[in-house]
């Protein structure tokens, strides 16, 4: 399929001599091409302004890249489009957009680098005509726009299924296992992991008709999941492995996953009662499986391994379930009011003192390490120490005091579990 795109870039490239390049809806690269001169060898390309260059090498355009271009209509555009420069977005050199559409829902946009030997292309428009180049170029785009959609609606089949795998009762579990088995054929023996991406915001308005599953290598099958009242929707991305011993396939989706739009900014309601900032979207990724009978369990350690990432930053943005630690446990209990005596310590007015308590206990108590970790004298945790003592009533010379103290603190930290 890739080759199908790349092919087709070529030949908008060849038809306009311009170096065209091949973005899905949520500016992830799919393919480029550059201008190839007439006995075939590559000719100089326009110099390279710093928007193509990260989409080549990133794979993706930065969100400020995105709004200059989005502000002109691309996704509402039914014929070609010029767009300026905009400096302050990194973008030096003009562009033509040729929106790829198919059945009324556009899928994707091919960018032409415009460095002024395409200002006198007629673009067409209610009154004009188009340059019968810039004619060929947009039929070009709409088989583009055709394979898209034709991908995007196997993707969705192969994302119900796997959503059904993940969440549905244990009879509907089964035959949708068996469907993605044959759908996926040698890929569903594995090594396979899941990625966990919270939140995740699925089309809506205008991309209503357009879900947003990610097309990326290595994802065998994506499904957006819904929240809850304390939970925004998730995305759940199954990843193939080179090993089963080998997660970076896994973690390199992971943040490519983040970098899309969908990947929204929130935060647990309990760093909110804290006084921290909301947490960006973060990612968890599952220990990796062989075949597909284990994915609810691996979908549950990808969602703890993100509430964790969200909790910690330490952790995120992209953690591996091996690697959170305590959150293994607290993340498979169900939601609990904090225990009594902590409970204090947990109002907004004390977030310092919680704060200074949990990292006391992070550093095995060890009075140097804390205050050197905090930024502050001996003397002044010393002091809130004491505080914590008076709120608390918790001895913490006691090892089950700071115990209870310590699992409490992370409880809030992780917030109520995700659906």
């Amino acid at each position: 399929m890739r080759d199908d795109y790349q092919q087709l870039v070529d030949e908008i490239t060849a038809v306009l001599r311009a170096p065209a390049t091949l973005e899905n809806r949520d500016f992830a690269l799919i393919a480029f091409g550059a201008q190839d001169s007439e006995d075939g060898e590559d000719t100089e390309e326009p110099a390279l302004d710093p928007v193509r260059t990260r989409s080549i090498l990133q794979r993706r355009s930065t969100a400020a890249v995105r709004a200059w271009f989005e502000a002109f209509g691309i996704a509402r555009a039914q014929a070609p489009l010029r767009i300026p420069p905009d400096p302050a977005a990194g973008v030096f050199m003009g562009r033509i957009c040729l929106p790829v559409r198919h059945r009324g829902v556009v899928h994707g946009y091919v960018w032409l680098l415009d460095d002024g030997h395409l200002s006198d292309l007629e673009l067409g428009g209610p009154t004009g005509t188009p340059d019968p180049r810039l004619a060929r170029a947009m039929e070009t785009a709409a088989r583009i726009g055709a394979l898209l959609a034709a991908e995007a609606r196997a993707g969705e089949e192969l994302g119900e299924l796997l959503r059904d795998v993940l969440t549905a009762p244990p009879a509907g579990r089964d035959a949708a296992r068996t469907q993605l088995r044959t759908a996926l054929r040698g890929a569903a023996d594995g090594p396979l992991a899941l990625v966990a991406v919270v939140p995740w915001t699925p089309g809506t308005g205008e991309d209503a008709d357009h879900p947003g599953l990610p097309h990326l290598p290595g994802i065998v099958a994506a499904c957006a999941l819904p929240g809850d009242a304390t939970a925004g929707a998730g995305l759940a991305a199954l990843v193939r492995l080179r090993a089963a011993t080998a997660l970076d396939p896994a973690r390199t989706t992971a943040e490519q996953l983040l970098r899309s739009p969908r990947a929204t900014a929130g935060g647990t309601a309990a760093a909110v009662a804290r006084g921290e900032s909301p947490a960006k979207a973060a990612a968890g990724v599952s220990a990796p499986r062989r075949g597909l009978e284990e994915l609810p369990a691996a979908w549950q350690e990808a969602l703890a391994a993100a509430r964790a990432a969200h909790a910690d930053p330490r952790l995120g943005p992209v953690a591996e379930w091996s690697a959170i630690g305590p959150y293994r446990l607290l993340a498979a209990l169900p939601a609990l009011q904090p225990d009594a005596a902590v409970r204090p310590l947990l109002e907004p007015a004390h977030a310092e003192l919680a704060r200074t308590a949990e990292t006391f206990l992070d550093c095995a108590g060890q009075a140097g390490r804390t205050a050197q970790r905090l930024g502050i004298h001996r003397q002044t945790l010393y002091y809130r120490l004491s505080r914590v003592r008076q709120l608390t009533g918790l001895d913490l010379d006691a090892g089950e005091d700071r115990l209870l103290l310590h699992m409490t603190l992370k409880a809030a930290r992780l917030g109520p579990p995700r659906r």
